[in-house]
């Protein structure tokens, strides 16, 4: 099937024709967005998610008005589309969020998290540097993943995208999530470990 009459079928509401757009595209949208915000110096973890299902709602909403203008104009195709689409989405968001400064970018003469401070105000200056060592050492493990592993990490953990719904973005069966789960979890405990840490079970 052609990319303009696959993307028609989808505009059109047809559901299984909207399930396989999931499966091919989502991923590729997902990386669109985390490279935009790399690109721009932005915390993909703070934005990621709110931007990747506000470009879904994006593109359906008002009768899938936006997912119409796709025309496969000059032999474009249709993830050629999308990766203009989502960029432009992800700047204009961007945008919108400039003025606004995260909790977490707001540091104290101490370089500690303002949010940390918020959240517990008994704590300690040591308890709050081992926090944050943990957490630094935590995202140097993720970092050590592969793209796989880290946007496994990012939809199931950060998400909460059950598992049952994840073998739509990874194509494969139920059991083989469960496995790549247990094997992205041992990898990280083996790092945090290796750091000093015990990563909870």
């Amino acid at each position: 099937m052609e990319d303009l009459e696959f993307a028609q079928k989808c505009a059109k509401g047809d559901n299984n024709s909207w399930d396989e757009f999931l499966k091919e595209y989502s991923r590729l949208i997902y990386n669109y967005i985390y490279q935009v915000l790399n690109n721009k110096g932005y915390n993909s973890n703070q934005y990621l998610h709110d931007i990747f299902q506000e470009f879904f709602y994006f593109l359906i909403k008002d009768d899938y008005k936006k997912l119409k203008t796709f025309k496969a104009k000059n032999g474009c195709s249709l993830a050629s589309w999308l990766r203009q689409v989502t960029i432009n989405f992800t700047l204009n968001y961007i945008r919108r969020i400039k003025p606004e400064v995260s909790l977490d970018e707001q540091k104290d003469e101490d370089d500690l998290s303002l949010k940390g401070i918020i959240a517990d105000e008994n704590a300690s200056t040591d308890d709050y540097l081992a926090k944050e060592e943990k957490l630094d050492d935590l995202k140097d493990c993720i970092q050590a993943l592969n793209s796989d592993e880290k946007m496994f990490i990012d939809l199931n953990i950060f998400r909460g995208i059950p598992m049952e719904n994840m073998k739509d973005y990874f194509q494969v069966g139920r059991p083989a999530l469960d496995m790549r789960k247990s094997r992205i979890i041992e990898k990280l405990r083996e790092c945090f470990k290796i750091k000093g840490f015990m990563l909870d079970s």
